[in-house]
């Protein structure tokens, strides 16, 4: 019995010197990201699964495979735009694409979405919207550090040898149309259209849009499928992460005349109701309450001006940057830490004019009057749809500083716009 109680007493202190001594050899070596292996690894519940962590490197099943950052070692800038469908998001996404040393993805979300909640856009289920969260998270986690490999794991068909061509709207990516991940182009080839990216380069080798995305010193991601900042938390607060939020928000009046424009079949209802002045009585109101709500919460949430959120978010009105595009875009290039290059400026003076082009026309198109599209729903929604929205919207329409009308004159009289002045500083 004594003999057993000192073999206790030896283990007890062996384990306590080899706990200390992993601990000094884990914490002496960088902290890498290991890769996400599949969508299994969302999280639920609202809370999100982690990534597995290797410290130090050489071991089998390690990360020596995988170049990811460590804590702190690289202060890349992670852009996330913040948005809604129909508020502008493609066009300020495209401010952040002209920049030289932007690696810029388009929408890597849309993937999650088809894959786990298919034909949902909004869905207001807990249960879908923690899967979809989580997933979300983790995507945009491994995205940051330039994993492209775990997004493989949503695109549908799979991907086969890392090589794809479904990769929602490749072309609006600069990144992804140059070297190394396309050859169609050459360095003298400045601003290649969509359409002519996605024919020339044809599949995208999901290994070389890595590499792309390494040798860029920023990563900028634009998403409508995250509902409100306060879902962004856990990536805010992730120490691995240089995260800086630009969320857009645009007049809700704006927002549903615009998806009545855009999305005819999803938004018949609303079109039946503009040309016959009768609301249809199966009419799906979230279509409108839901953006309102989300709105709401998260501009209530950001302009609060959380700990958490300090230096690292920056609210736009679409309006603001419609009227005055240059000197906007370089109010969120000082708050980003950012010099705006000469492509930039170029970009903004020959897509904020108007155009005949048929480019213009396209639902995700940038190319227009931008000043002029600002305040051009009050021209083709009914007045009694407009007093609806503002009914369901009045909080976040005066908290943002949106004008409602009380006729149909005031509503048709252009010369006096509905958006106030209203300054919007980044939380710095």
């Amino acid at each position: 019995m004594q003999c057993s109680w000192k073999a206790v007493i030896v283990l007890a202190l062996a384990s306590i010197a080899i706990q200390y001594t992993a601990i000094r050899t884990l914490t002496s070596k960088p902290f890498q990201l290991c890769p996400l292996p599949s969508p299994q690894n969302c999280g639920l519940g609202g809370q999100e699964t982690d990534p597995p962590f290797e410290r130090g490197g050489g071991g089998a099943g390690g990360c020596e495979d995988y170049n990811y950052f460590s804590v702190n070692a690289s202060r890349k800038t992670h852009i996330l735009v913040l948005a809604t469908t129909r508020s502008g998001s493609s066009f300020v996404g495209q401010l952040l694409n002209q920049h030289q040393e932007v690696f810029y993805l388009f929408e890597p979300l849309y993937h999650v979405q088809t894959t786990l909640i298919p034909r949902l856009s909004h869905s207001r289920n807990a249960a879908d919207r923690r899967v979809m969260l989580g997933a979300s998270r983790d995507l945009l986690r491994s995205l940051y550090g330039c994993d492209l490999y775990f997004l493989e794991s949503y695109i549908k068909p799979s991907p086969t040898n890392h090589t794809t061509d479904k990769l929602f709207r490749r072309g609006a990516s600069r990144a992804l149309c140059q070297q190394p991940a396309c050859d169609a182009f050459g360095p003298e080839d400045a601003n290649v259209e969509e359409g002519d990216c996605v024919k020339k380069c044809a599949t995208l080798n999901m290994s070389l849009a890595t590499e792309a995305c390494r040798d860029k010193r920023h990563v900028a991601i634009k998403t409508v499928r995250v509902p409100e900042i306060g879902d962004l938390r856990a990536l805010v607060d992730d120490p691995r992460l240089n995260i800086k939020v630009i969320q857009l928000v645009r007049d809700p009046r704006g927002i549903l005349s615009s998806r009545i424009e855009t999305f005819r079949d999803t938004y018949r209802l609303w079109r039946i109701w503009r040309a016959t002045g009768r609301r249809p009585y199966n009419l799906d109101l979230t279509q409108l309450t839901v953006v309102c709500e989300d709105f709401l919460n998260s501009v209530t949430t950001g302009l609060g001006h959380p700990h958490w959120l300090k230096g690292k978010y920056m609210l736009v009105r679409y309006e603001d940057l419609a009227r005055n595009p240059l000197q906007k875009t370089k109010e969120m290039y000082d708050y980003l830490g950012l010099a705006m290059d000469k492509n930039v400026e170029e970009w903004i003076h020959a897509n904020t004019r108007g155009s005949s082009d048929p480019s213009a026309k396209h639902k995700f198109g940038t190319v227009r009057d931008s000043a002029a599209n600002a305040e051009s729903w009050r021209l083709k929604l009914s007045y009694d749809m407009v007093e609806y929205t503002q009914a369901v919207c009045e909080k976040v329409l005066h908290q943002l500083g949106y004008k409602a009308v009380k006729s149909v004159d005031e509503l048709k009289n252009m010369s006096l716009s509905l958006v106030q002045d209203k300054t919007f500083v980044a939380f710095l």
